[in-house]
């Protein structure tokens, strides 16, 4: 077979540094697009972007020739610049050292689309980590409730 094919579509979670409420519907209105921008400049296709204040989620189309890890270490620390660049009064937004990634089946795409979608409505009524925590348990990843809200 002369070519290659795969369907990579992985949701991505991560917070802000420390959780902090820092994601403004007007910084994430001019945020997110920037950051799925990161991600196609890297050959991946951001299916959607959006989060609440503290935390992002993203489902993307990741290309075969780049890592997850290497990815999000891209868009974490370029749209971290950004935020400083463009948004001066932000000196203390970062994002969270680490992330979670969970692969999503192609006939499951448009119900985790929908979903990253309502992100702003869903936390009206759960919280980042009982959100998180279902994730983890849901996709039998292992964990130490410790080193999770540290």
């Amino acid at each position: 077979m002369p070519h290659s094919f795969a369907s990579l579509l992985v949701h991505v979670v991560f917070s802000t540094k420390n959780r902090m409420p820092d994601l403004s519907p007007e910084l994430a209105a001019r945020l997110f697009p920037y950051m799925g921008g990161i991600v196609r400049e890297r050959k991946g296709v951001p299916l959607i972007v959006n989060g609440p204040a503290d935390h992002v989620h993203m489902l993307l189309s990741v290309p075969t020739s780049e890592s997850i890890a290497e990815l999000l270490r891209v868009v974490k620390t370029n749209s971290s610049r950004w935020v400083h660049e463009q948004f001066p009064a932000h000196k203390r937004f970062g994002w969270q050292a680490g992330y979670a990634a969970f692969t999503v089946s192609g006939s499951r795409a448009a119900d985790v689309k929908r979903y990253i979608a309502a992100q702003q409505e869903h936390h009206r009524r759960v919280s980042f980590q009982e959100e998180f925590l279902a994730f983890l348990r849901k996709h039998g990843i292992a964990y130490d409730a410790r080193d999770l809200w540290g």
